[in-house]
């Protein structure tokens, strides 16, 4: 393994690892403070056991993505020497907002953790509400720098030099928004279904059915309303992409040939040598009409490209069709609970829609590891898109291979700490946190 693979793929593991803990950061606080407020104005113990719960694994993956993250912010700086010389001045700001809000949510999550029959109870779910806050800003503010990598603005590049330099541009620059507003829903897409999928499967074990039942109540409801929401985002990202970055959209759907009215494409294997898509189904002019709201209009393909700033269409192709069919299996599973909450009540208390969720556990998680991997790979051969190649900013320094086996070993110990770590949280619900079990002891304080 040569140096430049070895430091793109130590980056690769470590997003892919980090941006589990990130997603989680973003959503369950939200969950637990709904949980809290329906304590708060039920009075209802079960709501004060699940909020517990759910604060106990908020606390536990906190920690773990508090240390992925200061690896992954080292890495930057070790692998990518080059890149961050010239673009640490240009959009630092904000990754330095980023630690901020991490700050914040670290506080708010200790008061919360710990104030318990402490605080004024309407203070106390404030500082709940203020974990997820602080932690949707941290995961916004990561998006809008890594948005400025798709489109870098807020500088002049002037013979090899990056002069003028406006933070505040940089930051919210044209891709900020779009890539934003997509990761926010898809994040509360994958984590919704991986929690709802986790109490599905719960429930069907038959152990503390009406604790479980309550906390999969919420986390399908957010994990639907966010499936139902994430095409619309999707959408809007897509047309940005294809204004943006065409090349990449081009690489999307394997789009070779320039043409008007062209076709949406579903599955296919790109034949980069001959510049053809073999056995996809395509559907005709729907392409055109998703980039530019027009049946007829051209889309560019690669071939208007030179090769040499092609990203690895295979890759960014199949990751971009994972991501599809994993979002239209969510999409499905949302319709089929809209039909069973408005029309078929007896589907709720069916084991096979409970099977449903939890084989739908991993659904979000895949689809958002695959769209990343359209997002960055898509961008390739630039770290910084148009300006500088991901391979002129690679560290000069030999031996980057054993860094990456270290950390791989690092996130795999991580890996089995923070499963073990959280199954014990599941084997406590009888004992600390649901009410209605025999062998419920609450906590002592």
């Amino acid at each position: 393994m040569d140096d430049f693979i070895a430091a793109r793929s130590q980056m690769a593991m470590s997003l892919a690892f980090h941006i589990v803990f990130s997603c989680v950061g973003m959503v369950m606080p939200f969950m637990m403070a709904i949980a809290h407020y329906k304590y708060l104005t039920t009075k209802k113990e079960i709501y004060k056991g699940l909020t517990k719960a759910w604060s106990k694994g908020v606390a536990i993956l906190f920690a773990t993505g508090a240390v992925s993250g200061t690896m992954l912010s080292f890495e930057l700086g070790l692998l990518f020497p080059k890149f961050m010389e010239h673009a640490g001045p240009i959009f630092g700001m904000p990754f330095s907002l980023e630690g901020t809000a991490f700050f914040i949510e670290a506080i708010a999550l200790g008061f919360f953790l710990y104030g318990w029959d402490k605080f004024n109870k309407w203070f106390h779910w404030i500082c709940g509400v203020i974990v997820g806050i602080s932690g949707l800003a941290s995961g916004i503010l990561v998006v809008a720098a890594n948005a400025w990598m798709n489109s870098p603005t807020g500088f002049d590049f002037v013979n090899g030099e990056y002069l003028n330099i406006d933070p505040i541009k940089a930051m919210f620059n044209d891709a900020w928004f779009s890539q934003a507003l997509h990761m926010t829903i898809a994040a509360f897409c994958a984590t919704g279904f991986a929690v709802a999928g986790l109490h599905a499967y719960l429930i069907l074990k038959g152990k503390n059915v009406n604790f479980h039942k309550e906390a999969f109540k919420i986390s399908a409801v957010m994990a639907i309303v966010a499936a139902l929401l994430a095409p619309l985002s999707g959408d809007v990202s897509a047309k940005s992409v294809a204004e943006r970055q065409p090349i990449k959209l081009a690489a999307m759907e394997a789009h070779f040939k320039t043409e008007k009215s062209a076709a949406f494409v579903l599955g296919g294997i790109p034949d980069e040598e001959n510049m053809k898509l073999d056995y996809a189904l395509k559907i005709p002019g729907v392409l055109s009409f998703l980039v530019h709201s027009d049946f007829n209009t051209e889309v560019k393909g690669l071939e208007e490209f030179p090769r040499d700033e092609w990203p690895p269409v295979a890759i960014v192709h199949y990751a971009f069709q994972i991501m599809i069919a994993f979002g239209m299996l969510m999409m499905a599973i949302a319709v089929i609970f809209l039909i069973a909450h408005f029309f078929k009540k007896d589907w709720l208390s069916k084991r096979w829609f409970y099977k449903m969720f939890m084989i739908a556990t991993p659904f979000g998680y895949i689809a958002l590891e695959a769209g990343w991997t359209v997002t960055e790979v898509g961008r390739q051969p630039w770290i910084i898109y148009g300006i500088m190649r991901t391979v002129d900013s690679i560290t000069p320094m030999p031996g980057i291979q054993y860094s990456f086996y270290i950390f791989t070993f690092v996130f795999i110990t991580l890996s089995i700490i923070l499963v073990f770590l959280m199954n014990r949280q599941i084997q406590m619900v009888a004992k600390l946190y649901d009410t209605e079990d025999p062998n419920y002891k609450p906590e002592k304080h």
